[in-house]
């Protein structure tokens, strides 16, 4: 099998984790070890590990022969367009939040305002609400391509119509998290309150849970508490993309089920954070959508070079509505989106699509 060799950490550093690790490992992998320096070993560690959320690192995935299951009609790439949208969800005083948001916006590193709104940010992400997600839609309805929403709870809530608008048109709505913020630290029983908010908005708005989620700023819990909630409501949870460690889905196996055998493990269907937009609002940004093009279209070259030598993967693009959906920045999605178009043998799907194929194709054993 492919995609769940672990890491066995230090029992001195990670009693529990290691041991129920290694217990999973007899039954569902194949045992590949990396061990710590003796120098690590020796350490007094600062962190403690917890046995229901953590998991060891996977450093060795597929390895030098990735399987090939053959994405459908022997396409030679699958592409997983994503829009993320955002829009209301991020940290405002009006969101009972303690300061403004400053992650993410056209003024790069300015500083949140603290118990204060920053209305100029605040229109910012307005604009993606109002204006960039109905722009964005057009280019791939005119194409006649489709892909995934990363829908944060509480946006979607505010502007309903984008979720109506994306059953329209086949789009995914997939989970992005109850808020657009950083989950770190936040205590374990308030998270489990948003992640079934954030369920419940959707199934309103759409009929059904989201298959999956990106959350992008996760705590230690998340993955634990995502599969405990989805479990307890009897409710499908098919992928999750809190990870750019491939180029193809792999399966993880959920800390809180280490010690039940029979539970599955999380499909990972890996995102990405360089064929994304958001690095024209980085340091390390984008200066002009001219690079943003060129480097969607090199990476799908090289990935598509790749399947026609039979070993086909799978390329993430990641948008955002009032960053791509700008006037300025919306043709480098639309020629890209035509580049695409122009090649045979290229399957552009939903992360749920994938999800399914893969796990049709490549089950885990």
């Amino acid at each position: 099998m492919f995609g769940l060799h672990t890491i066995s950490l230090s029992s001195s550093v990670l009693p529990k984790v290691a041991q129920s690790a290694s217990r999973y490992n007899q039954k569902h992998t194949i045992d590949r070890q990396v061990t710590m320096s003796p120098q690590l070993q020796d350490r007094t560690p600062k962190w403690t590990p917890n046995p229901n959320h953590d998991m060891p690192r996977n450093l060795i995935g597929h390895g030098p022969f990735p399987p090939n299951r053959n994405w459908p009609n022997n396409a030679k790439i699958a592409v997983s367009f994503v829009i993320n949208y955002e829009e209301g969800g991020e940290y405002s005083v009006l969101n009972r939040d303690s300061k403004s948001e400053s992650y993410l916006t056209e003024a790069v590193g300015a500083t949140p305002r603290i118990e204060a709104r920053n209305t100029n940010i605040e229109s910012e992400y307005d604009y993606g609400s109002r204006a960039g997600i109905w722009r964005l839609l057009r280019v791939f309805e005119k194409a006649g391509l489709k892909g995934t929403v990363y829908g944060v709870g509480l946006a979607l809530e505010g502007n309903p119509a984008v979720a109506k608008e994306c059953l329209r048109l086949g789009w995914e709505v997939g989970s992005h998290g109850w808020r657009w913020i950083d989950y770190h630290d936040m205590p374990e029983d308030q998270e489990r309150v948003e992640i079934n908010k954030c369920i419940d908005v959707i199934i309103a708005q759409t009929g059904q849970a989201p298959r999956g989620w990106y959350i992008g700023r996760l705590s230690p819990r998340s993955y634990s508490l995502l599969h405990q909630i989805y479990k307890e409501r009897g409710l499908e949870l098919l992928w999750s993309s809190d990870s750019y460690a491939d180029d193809l889905p792999y399966y993880q196996a959920i800390p809180s089920a280490l010690d039940d055998c029979n539970a599955d493990p999380f499909l990972i269907l890996p995102y990405s954070l360089d064929t994304n937009d958001f690095k024209y609002l980085m340091p390390n940004n984008w200066s002009s959508p001219d690079d943003l093009l060129k480097y969607l279209i090199g990476a799908f070259d090289e990935l598509y070079a790749e399947g026609e030598e039979g070993s086909p993967k799978m390329m993430s693009i990641g948008l955002h509505a009032r960053i791509s959906g700008r006037p300025g920045r919306i043709g480098a999605i639309r020629k890209f989106v035509e580049y695409v178009n122009s090649k045979s043998d290229v399957w552009v799907a939903t992360r749920e699509e994938i999800a399914r194929h893969w796990k049709a194709t490549h089950p885990h054993q």
